[in-house]
């Protein structure tokens, strides 16, 4: 399983406890863990070394996870591999459940619920039904595409994946984006998600997907991402850029930053006259 670490000592202890707890470790299954730390500057790698966890290290701060996520995956020799973030926390029965469903499909996830620390509102993200829900080829990558509400919980520190899906890497231009990393993954493939909340990811102003630059490299390089299906799936891409956005525009009505509404709409023009964004022809 992977874990990369940046400045985490307020959240690092939680999550390998509950990778150490894991129900079946060392009986049903053997977990490889490798820890990939991004130049923290905190107590992070003195925690690791508290643990006796061993870790490789990138050579300067790569400025999100991504750089660190790839060399864990070259790394991998497992015949699945697991993800998690440095402040989500897994339930003791998440990798055994897991496991059980790997005969279904190569890419298996589960549900996770979301606990917000300014306001403690708890938030369920779980498939509905008692048993596994398997999508067919293409479905969840479909889905995705589209940016549809209604889909497969694709959570990163939820995700398992097949050994053989190692090779589809991270982008490493902004280091912190994986909308074009799981619509790689999920391309062509069957999957199944397990109805059951088998992780916890706390919510606060320092996750990084709650972050202006992140939301900022998120939005330019989704829709960048999106030219490489245009020509193969023109009406998912149409919509895609359609959604993507009205969510940019709906975040900056949302944290009342009125002002930056008109500039949005001008580099969405600016994307349309370089061609980048064939906005006029497709939404």
């Amino acid at each position: 399983m992977i874990l990369v670490t940046y400045n985490s000592e307020n959240t690092l202890q939680r999550t390998l406890d509950s990778i150490i707890d894991q129900r079946g470790r060392g009986l049903f299954f053997n977990l490889e863990l490798i820890v990939v730390d991004d130049c923290s500057v905190d107590r992070t790698q003195q925690i690791l070394h508290e643990n006796s966890i061993s870790f490789l290290t990138t050579k300067s701060n790569s400025g999100g996870p991504n750089k660190g996520r790839n060399i864990a995956l070259r790394q991998a020799t497992g015949d699945y591999i697991c993800f998690i973030d440095h402040d989500d926390v897994w339930d003791p029965e998440k990798t055994l459940i897991q496991l059980r469903a790997t005969h279904y499909a190569p890419i298996i996830t589960t549900g996770y619920r979301e606990i917000f620390s300014n306001n403690s509102k708890v938030i369920h993200k779980i498939a509905k039904g008692k048993e596994q829900v398997l999508f067919r080829e293409q479905e969840t990558f479909l889905s995705m595409m589209r940016k549809s509400k209604k889909r497969q919980n694709t959570n990163y520190s939820t995700i398992m994946i097949r050994g053989d899906l190692r090779h589809v890497y991270f982008e490493e231009h902004f280091g912190m984006v994986d909308y074009d990393w799981i619509l790689r993954l999920f391309e062509n493939q069957r999957s199944v998600e397990i109805p059951k909340i088998l992780m916890k990811r706390y919510v606060s102003g320092n996750n990084l997907s709650m972050q202006d630059d992140f939301r900022k490299n998120d939005f330019y390089y989704s829709l960048f991402t999106l030219e490489n299906y245009g020509d193969k799936y023109p009406d998912e891409v149409k919509l895609a850029r359609k959604r993507i956005l009205g969510a940019r525009g709906k975040y900056y009505y949302l944290i009342n930053l009125f002002k930056n509404i008109r500039g949005f709409f001008l580099k969405v023009l600016a994307l349309v006259n370089t061609g980048l964004l064939k906005y006029s022809q497709t939404s």
